[in-house]
């Protein structure tokens, strides 16, 4: 984290530490990676490298979608105490854990819900939101467009580039009032392969959108 300028102060990274031990001797499967070594590069390391970019380090507010076992949520949230941070997860037993892990944060809210319920209600409410590990850009581009105020930033955590996913992604932003910002690279993180999709909510997002829950991954945009 200091090589990519994001200073983690030591009590934060003892608890995100402590989170990661937690996650790995639960029972259900929260993370595919067993060793903590390879967990706090996949997992913390990786969360924090959106610290170096403005719109997640002067972000009056996070939402994180798909949150599974915290991150980046959890990690952003350790990192940013004075910043309202809110996961939503809809598996429950996920979004037990996070109200678990997420109890010694005061500033973070867990919704276990699905993110197209959450739009109903919270439709245009938040600056910016944050996706990682979710799907394809298209897909994620739908779920977010609702949930995020005029001028908001979606922060997608990517692996490998992938064509045709990025002009899919161009052709379901034109539909959700959305507008590339453009790639950021990351500084280089040891077993990761990442950079950030962003996006800016140009213009409203129709009220036809998000379609019904399921249908963003069944049928994409494009």
């Amino acid at each position: 984290c200091t090589a990519m300028g994001v200073d983690v102060p030591a009590p934060a990274a003892d608890t995100l530490v402590g989170i990661l031990g937690d996650m790995l001797a639960e029972p259900q499967n929260l993370s595919a990676v067993r060793d903590m070594d390879a967990a706090i590069s996949l997992h913390v390391v990786d969360s924090l490298s959106g610290l170096q970019l403005d719109e997640i380090r002067d972000a009056p507010g996070l939402l994180d979608i798909g949150s599974g076992g915290g991150f980046p949520g959890l990690a952003l949230a350790a990192v940013l105490p004075d910043v309202p941070v809110t996961l939503v997860e809809s598996e429950r037993r996920k979004a037990a854990w996070l109200v678990r892990a997420s109890a010694r944060f005061p500033n973070v809210r867990v919704v276990a819900d699905r993110s197209e319920t959450l739009a109903r209600a919270e439709r245009d409410a938040h600056p910016v939101v944050t996706a990682r590990a979710l799907g394809p850009l298209p897909v994620v581009l739908e779920l977010a467009a609702p949930l995020l105020a005029r001028r908001g930033h979606l922060v997608a955590w990517r692996g490998r580039r992938d064509a045709d996913d990025q002009a899919a992604a161009a052709g379901a932003a034109m539909q959700l009032g959305m507008s590339s910002a453009g790639d950021r690279e990351t500084a280089p993180i040891p077993g990761v392969s990442r950079y950030f999709s962003l996006w800016e909510k140009a213009t409203d997002t129709p009220v036809r959108y998000p379609r019904r829950p399921g249908m963003a991954a069944k049928r994409p945009l494009g």
